[in-house]
């Protein structure tokens, strides 16, 4: 047997040290001899200990087991030295497989720190996709009608012959429901005619409102009386 030279902090544990010590061997774990991979290993703990080298306690308990197979083999009938030399046998082949897996899978895994690409930022679709029956829209712009018909003054007609027709331009109207909305984000749709004070008023607002919704800005949940309008946000 070759001197040993290497240090026992380049191994695990013990079964990485007795493939290494088979590794040596040149042979594969099922024709390694077992006692003489046990001597190694002794060989190996023995000049640990007279250099007072301290050793990890899962090598001494490899060593105490290879002990009692070695004193096990002195035996007349060498059938339990067998199965425990098997049962060894089948322990380093299977670590040994293990070994050789993780490998890989590290091997694999190390593409990973060095492929990545920027967080993308996830289309939402913003069209509107309530259905409105024209019903619906009547009868909220009928119940804001009324509603709002109520505070009107008398009628513009009864002063034509001193003042000017007023008309309301639906522009006029896009500004104020997207004030009333960036103060509170969702109102109750009737609201937005409570102040109004002409008819020609209440048309603009509700083409205004009309508009805003086919360009997906606000959107009208509810029907009659009880719908709300809400400002449509960046959802993103």
């Amino acid at each position: 047997m070759e001197t040993l030279s290497y240090k026992i902090e380049s191994f695990e544990g013990p079964m990485d040290l007795l493939l290494h010590l088979i590794s040596k061997h040149k042979v594969r774990i099922e024709d390694v001899p077992i006692m003489d991979l046990i001597n190694q290993y002794l060989d190996y703990m023995k000049k640990l200990k007279e250099e007072n080298l301290e050793v990890a306690s899962e090598f001494l308990e490899m060593a105490a087991r290879l002990v009692y197979i070695k004193t096990v083999s002195l035996l007349p009938v060498h059938e339990e030295a067998d199965r425990l030399a098997e049962e060894l046998r089948g322990e380093l082949t299977e670590y040994r497989d293990c070994q050789l897996m993780a490998g890989k899978l590290a091997e694999q895994a190390n593409g990973f720190n060095f492929f990545s690409r920027e967080p993308q930022e996830i289309d939402v679709d913003m069209t509107y996709t309530r259905l409105h029956e024209p019903s619906e829209l009547y009868k909220a712009y009928m119940a804001a009608v009324g509603k709002g018909k109520r505070k009107l003054p008398p009628p513009v007609e009864a002063f034509s012959g001193i003042i000017a027709k007023k008309i309301v331009s639906v522009s006029s109207r896009f500004s104020y429901i997207l004030r009333k909305l960036g103060r509170n984000k969702k109102q109750k749709f009737i609201s937005f005619f409570e102040r109004s004070t002409s008819r020609s008023e209440m048309v603009a607002t509700f083409m205004a409102m009309l508009a805003l919704v086919k360009s997906k800005k606000v959107e009208i949940n509810g029907d009659g009386g009880d719908a709300e309008v809400t400002l449509i946000t960046d959802r993103r």
